[in-house]
């Protein structure tokens, strides 16, 4: 099923043969600069089944992503209830990862806005929220671009304590 639409973006269900490249994308060090580690072909495939889990239980989740043109999976993007211990959870967080071929094209801040019109106004969400490590500036700018505002600094709990990642930056929007 195919949930939302951009002029060159389609943000659907996911299939089986996603599951290969959802893996090299998963694997490649570059993509997971800002993320503690790579994840391996059995790491990818569990987190698509905590993926599928979350659409059956919230009717919403992490979207695939194919460009139109050419039906090519380029990553995902879409929303996740986040759990974890902090002062701001449980939360709906907003969230992408692509693969680098399709990077600076537009397609995070395309699809990211789309999707919170479409949790807002469909979903009912009120808040959505988004966070990431302080040094990936380039989730910063998507963020922002998307209207979020930055609203503090915290530590996250499952980053170890001594990674540069461990300091992270919270952003959030409202339903207008």
């Amino acid at each position: 099923m195919i949930y939302l639409e951009t002029s060159r973006l389609q943000l659907r269900d996911w299939e089986k043969t996603d599951l290969e490249p959802f893996s090299r994308l998963n694997a490649d060090e570059q993509v997971m600069k800002y993320f503690p580690k790579t994840l391996s072909t059995e790491e990818t495939y569990a987190f698509y089944k905590s993926v599928l889990s979350e659409f059956k239980e919230c009717g919403f989740g992490l979207y695939a992503v194919e460009v139109k043109e050419n039906k090519e999976f380029i990553g995902f993007i879409g929303f996740h209830r986040t759990t974890f211990e902090a002062d701001f959870t449980p939360c709906i967080e907003i969230g992408w990862r692509l693969k680098k071929e399709a990077w600076g094209k537009g397609y995070a801040t395309e699809g990211a806005a789309v999707c919170l019109q479409y949790g807002f106004n469909k979903l009912g969400f009120h808040d959505v929220y988004s966070f990431t490590a302080d040094v990936n500036a380039p989730s910063k700018k998507v963020m922002i671009k998307i209207g979020m505002s930055f609203i503090k600094m915290f530590n996250h709990p499952k980053v170890e304590k001594d990674s540069p990642l461990n300091k992270h930056v919270l952003y959030h929007i409202k339903q207008k």
